[in-house]
């Protein structure tokens, strides 16, 4: 093997003299081969959208809360549900299937205060006074549903669009479709919740059938999101440089021709040598003003961690990171938004620990002129009931709940869609997870149909068979 590797490298130097000094025509032959193998083993490249035209957004960042955020205690008051209380759920609201509420469950009435906010008048429940802040610049959907009512399968659908494991997510399905601007970063990042992982695991955010170079890069929770920056102790960087293009010779003179995991394992040698010379700024928030870590809860114990990441996230997608994922909840329903024994203490604890965070980061982005390109979605895999468990809690309901989505030209200050007057199920213009999937790609500039991979015989797409774009959320 090791004579193959010296002849193989020996034989290409030969040729490469050789053809130095035969002239311009073969210097540009050389160059065209040079540039298709580049582009083999860099496939993380920019790319242009298919729709160059619609195109708004470059970069997105979902704030991910896990384990189904009450829409009746955040974005959809429903005044209704404080006069029924105690009282079961009037025939013509109809039936649901819940995992837990059931004949003997009665309406739970809602203890929140929403005001009207922003020239919109929007209202908003005093759960988020920050994100009210900030409501001119949100199109917050109200008509949300989708098709299951457990964890996984609801996490598995938003992510991918697919109610099973083993399918793209959409950070995945963005970067395959649009490369990324980071040369010195990872594509696609999540930066998971300290307290662990969602129902779903790790499934939920993966690459699926589509090649390895699209997986995500999974930061660790804490202060320091990624382990040995820093060179080896006695290692200078022109020494790790020499390191890495000796194993770039090798590889190449060895790539098994057109291998797609074989090419993500030498671009992922080339990322990680660029990370330990140049992320160290990037993850090094200290260089940012007091003014800004305070936007954001930096400093503050009950906003640290969130805040810490979504000012991470606006600092990786400024170098040209392409997807972010910001998880807030994981581990067991105490440390997510899963408010089955009492929502009102989850619910204070949750939104405590992530509203100013959210609402720094996109007035940060307003102000550095970078929310009209990044996509900033909100939500959860599925609202709650308005009945309630355990006396005090609210069960899972998919059959209709509220996200919201700001700048990439989605239309600011605005509502889409209404629930009945108990939350209980779409009444007006239902958003499925495939219709904001189509729509958000829409906005990235990329056709949910054009946007596919040949899997098993089948054109595979992240909203399934087709989704809506809605048309009256954007610009």
């Amino acid at each position: 093997m090791a004579e193959h590797i010296r002849y193989a490298r020996n034989r290409r130097e030969f040729l490469t003299d050789c053809f130095c000094g035969a002239g311009s025509l073969a210097f540009a032959s050389m160059l065209a081969e040079s540039q298709a193998r580049a582009a083999r083993y860099n496939p993380l490249a920019p790319k242009p959208p298919h729709m160059p035209d619609k195109a708004k957004a470059k970069a997105f960042i979902f704030v991910y809360m896990a384990g189904g955020p009450s829409h009746l205690e955040t974005w959809d008051p429903k005044p209704l549900l404080n006069q029924l209380h105690g009282q079961k759920r009037p025939a013509e609201f109809g039936e649901v299937k819940y995992q837990n509420v059931n004949s003997e469950s009665r309406i739970l009435g809602c203890k929140r205060t929403f005001r009207k906010s922003g020239k919109s008048g929007i209202e908003v429940s005093d759960l988020f006074p920050h994100q009210a802040e900030i409501v001119d610049d949100l199109c917050v959907v109200r008509s949300m549903h989708g098709d299951m009512v457990v964890h996984s399968a609801a996490q598995y659908q938003m992510m991918t669009g697919r109610v099973i494991p083993g399918f793209p997510a959409m950070g995945s399905w963005v970067v395959y479709g649009l490369g990324s601007e980071a040369e010195s970063l990872p594509a696609y990042v999540v930066m998971p919740d300290p307290h662990g992982a969602q129902e779903a695991g790790l499934p939920m955010y993966k690459n699926g059938f589509l090649p390895a170079v699209y997986q995500p890069t999974m930061l660790r929770p804490g202060s320091k999101p990624v382990l040995n920056l820093d060179l080896p102790k006695g290692v200078s960087l022109a020494e790790r440089r020499q390191t890495i293009d000796l194993i770039r010779s090798l590889n190449e003179a060895n790539l098994p021709g057109e291998d797609a995991e074989f090419a993500a394992r030498i671009s992922a040698y080339d990322t990680a040598f660029k990370m330990q010379t140049e992320a160290p700024e990037v993850f090094d928030i200290g260089k940012e003003s007091q003014e800004t870590l305070d936007l954001y809860g930096v400093g503050d114990p009950k906003t640290d961690d969130y805040g810490r990441r979504c000012l991470l996230a606006r600092r990786m997608v400024e170098k040209g990171v392409r997807y972010v994922c910001v998880v807030s909840g994981g581990g067991a329903a105490e440390t997510e938004w899963d408010a089955h024994s009492d929502i009102e203490s989850n619910h204070l604890k949750m939104a405590g620990m992530t509203d100013k965070p959210v609402a720094g980061l996109i007035k940060d982005l307003k102000r550095r002129g970078m929310l009209d390109s990044t996509i900033v979605l909100w939500g959860g895999e599925f609202g709650r009931s308005p009945e309630s468990e355990k006396s005090k809690g609210r069960d899972h309901h998919n059959t209709a709940f509220s996200m919201y989505v700001a700048g990439g030209g989605f239309k600011g200050g605005t509502v889409y869609g209404a629930t009945d007057a108990i939350g209980l199920k779409v009444t007006e213009k239902p958003v499925h997870f495939r219709d904001l999937h189509a729509t958000l790609l829409h906005q990235m500039g990329l056709d949910q149909d054009a946007l596919s991979y040949l899997y098993l015989g089948r054109k595979e797409r992240l909203t399934e068979v087709r989704g809506e774009i809605i048309k009256d959320m954007i610009g």
